[in-house]
């Protein structure tokens, strides 16, 4: 997409599953061993959490405690583990528009105490700032003052030329496409560019107030593709409530979907420096305390479409995972 500006060059690392050709993978095509890292078409695998009905997390579960069910018809489990150590890979988005201006220092602080305390040797992250462009300042990397500084290039932008932007505060609403925050873009190039190509445990963070500006994807296009690359969204919704006067903000409700459809949460922060830190240090006990689930579909069809999936706890607890994925064949580069 044409808004995008890769701010540092991009690490070789990313492999192409089908073929794309997104901005961030321009060098994956000369990777010739693809086939070799894609994913079994015929098994479908799950991260999950299970937690009580205070939220607290459920260890010690085995295979015999779930049920799970696509489409509403059973499916039989082949596969199970509870996954704490298996490699992670960790997009974090922060908001770089004109809203975020006293809470952004904020959020690069906690931020960068997060990447420092969860990343472990075989893992990777990568940092993408949005506002009314989505610059990727750091690529794949385990380096953690390598994605510290990343985050501190993160500046506020609002485009320019004086005055608040549509949406971001004030200002009469144009008839031309205007672009304040790109966050749904943003969502849509990481998931589709980045984590689309990666195998195993994914997750993006997003440290926003949830309000979209000018996107040139819609918010279910950003949920398609975090989900058709297995990904977990976390939204931290961080509003500096006194930048928007009266009536507040309204991105929380699209962010619900967002997290919810894709097996993560949405955890209000607000501006305050000790919920921030609450909220990375539940995300950081969730992704360490995943389960893994797999089976081969009944439905063998590899013909696009979305199939849901519910996974059922026998003891009543709550499932907090994806609720389906698309069967898409892979396509030969």
């Amino acid at each position: 997409m044409s808004m995008l500006r890769v701010a540092v060059a991009p690490l070789a690392v990313a492999v192409l599953l089908g073929g794309g050709s997104g901005a961030f993978a321009q060098d994956a095509s000369q990777d010739q061993s693809v086939e070799t890292l894609k994913v079994r078409v015929n098994v479908v695998q799950l991260f999950f959490n299970v937690k009580d009905k205070k939220g607290a997390l459920i260890p010690d579960q085995t295979k015999d405690d779930f049920e799970i069910v696509e489409d509403g018809k059973p499916q039989t489990i082949k596969y199970f583990t509870a996954e704490s150590n298996l490699p992670l890979t960790l997009g974090i988005m922060i908001d770089s528009s004109g809203s975020q201006m006293r809470v952004l220092d904020m959020e690069k602080e906690v931020g960068g105490a997060f990447l420092a305390s969860i990343l472990r040797d075989k893992d990777e992250a990568f940092v993408i700032s949005f506002d009314v462009n989505v610059d990727l300042l750091q690529d794949f990397t385990n380096d953690v003052h390598r994605l510290k500084a990343a985050l501190n290039k993160a500046k506020i932008n609002t485009g320019g030329g004086g005055g608040s932007l549509p949406g971001l505060g004030g200002g009469p609403v144009p008839t031309a496409s205007p672009r304040g925050t790109l966050l749904y873009d943003a969502v849509y190039l990481a998931s589709h560019d980045e984590l689309s190509h990666e195998v195993g445990r994914k997750a993006m963070i997003l440290l926003t107030d949830g309000e979209d500006q000018g996107s040139q994807e819609h918010i279910k296009d950003a949920i398609e593709a975090a989900q058709k690359a297995d990904t977990i969204c976390y939204v931290l919704l961080i509003a500096d409530r006194g930048f928007y006067g009266f009536g507040g903000y309204s991105g929380d409700s699209e962010m619900k979907k967002l997290a919810g459809e894709t097996g993560g949460r949405v955890i209000e922060v607000g501006n305050k420096m000790e919920k921030l830190k609450d909220a990375f240090d539940q995300i950081a006990k969730e992704l360490r305390s995943q389960y893994n689930i797999g089976y081969t579909p009944t439905n063998k069809d590899l013909d696009g479409s979305f199939r849901k999936i519910e996974i059922h706890s026998k003891q009543g607890y709550k499932i907090q995972s994806r609720t389906g994925y698309y069967a898409i064949a892979h396509e030969k580069e």
